[in-house]
């Protein structure tokens, strides 16, 4: 499906800037707000969208307009270097032709990116709320489908009900402080999540881009050392400065070490640490479809559905 170069009357569309990351954070929150109930988009980590490497600003994003009025962000970069590329998609309601031409920017940008990459195909994935302001039957029109479940799950904290835990016999935890546990972090969290729905191998040094190495706080990424196997998992967390909360990113051990009670460890570590913070919830997203059994470890320790999330999937080809 073709998309005009002309966007709809009355609406205009420009690339974004990084001078534009203030606007487009608040786009995202009323987005939020209308999706989920709650302001979640933080300015940090839409900044670290706008300035990643993958990301070519003039090509790859676009901002829709009504008059003065930022109504519209669609953003496409690619980690994989091959046919998979993914895209964000948010507009405000009321406005679907604005919708559908920012959709249709994204997809043949997508496809050129694939093609650039020679690939024979794009195949092109975008994550939505389970009620996005998107119409999810233009999304099927256009040959999109979903493809993956996940939930965002929450917990609330104290620092009564959540003191820090006793570590199991054996197992130590460390915060990566030096630039050796920071590698050493990356390569366990690639490892554990090898096997994982649309994992996409990065390097050291792509890794560092994607968390934005510059504006993380390395003392919320722990190591867990288990006496005798060496180190066996690791766990990102970040502050997250719009909602005032702690967030898990990656949680991950690696096979041989499953079942000791690591992961339960770590996340208990992670309430209590937010909580003595002054944090009062935590939050982590979550592949209901994961085979490792992170679903009901994080429900086991009263971690309960927030909002869920759908990974569509456009396949097209790129000649």
């Amino acid at each position: 499906m073709t998309t005009s170069p002309t966007p709809p009357q009355g609406l205009t569309v420009r690339p974004a800037t990084l001078d534009d990351a203030d606007a487009v954070c608040a786009l995202l929150n009323e987005v939020d707000l209308l999706e989920t109930g709650r302001a979640d988009t933080d300015i940090a980590l839409l900044q670290a969208d706008l300035k990643h490497p993958d990301v070519d600003l003039e090509r790859d994003s676009w901002l829709l307009f009504d008059g003065d009025l930022l109504v519209g962000y669609a953003l496409v970069w690619d980690e994989s270097g091959g046919e998979r590329v993914n895209g964000d998609h948010y507009v405000l309601p009321g406005r679907p032709q604005g919708a559908l031409h920012l959709l249709g920017l994204l997809e043949a940008r997508a496809t050129e990116r694939a093609a650039a990459n020679g690939a024979a195909r794009a195949v092109v994935h975008l994550d939505l709320t389970t009620r996005p302001t998107l119409d999810m039957a233009d999304l099927r029109a256009r040959g999109w489908r979903t493809v993956r479940h996940y939930k965002v799950l929450e917990r609330r904290i104290s620092v009564d009900a959540d003191p820090l835990p006793q570590a199991p016999p054996g197992v130590v935890l460390r915060p990566c402080l030096a630039e050796e546990d920071r590698r050493r972090a990356h390569a366990l969290l690639q490892e554990s999540f090898t096997e994982h729905f649309d994992h996409q191998p990065r390097t050291y040094a792509q890794w560092l881009d994607d968390i934005d190495a510059e504006n993380v706080d390395w003392s919320l990424i722990w190591i867990a050392h288990v006496e005798g196997l060496g180190d066996v998992a690791a766990m990102r967390t970040r502050d997250n400065r719009a909602s005032s909360a702690g967030w898990i990113g990656n949680l991950g051990v690696l096979a041989e070490a499953r079942g000791r009670g690591i992961g339960s460890h770590l996340l208990r570590h992670a309430f209590g640490h937010y909580a003595a913070l002054g944090r009062d919830r935590i939050g982590l997203g979550v592949d209901t479809d994961n085979s490792s059994g992170a679903l009901a470890l994080y429900e086991r320790h009263g971690m309960t559905l927030d909002y869920a999330v759908d990974t569509w999937e456009l396949i097209r080809p790129t000649a």
